[in-house]
């Protein structure tokens, strides 16, 4: 499942560097966030299950 879009992190780098110090980012940066993600989203399904919600919301995040 592919939920981080290279091309996507890359601009955001580029865009949150406003010293323009940093000028590529490794394929393992996009893998970790990936995975990164992954977990936050299965902690907060956790969260809005324990609460007896059928949907995700925000602040399970």
């Amino acid at each position: 499942m592919v939920l981080i879009v290279k091309s996507n992190v890359r601009k955001v780098v580029k865009e949150l560097d406003k010293e323009n110090s940093i000028s590529s980012v490794a394929d393992e940066v996009e893998t970790a966030l990936e995975r990164k993600t992954e977990e936050i989203l299965v902690d907060a399904i956790k969260r809005a299950k324990a609460n007896g919600r059928r949907t995700l919301q925000a602040r399970d995040l």
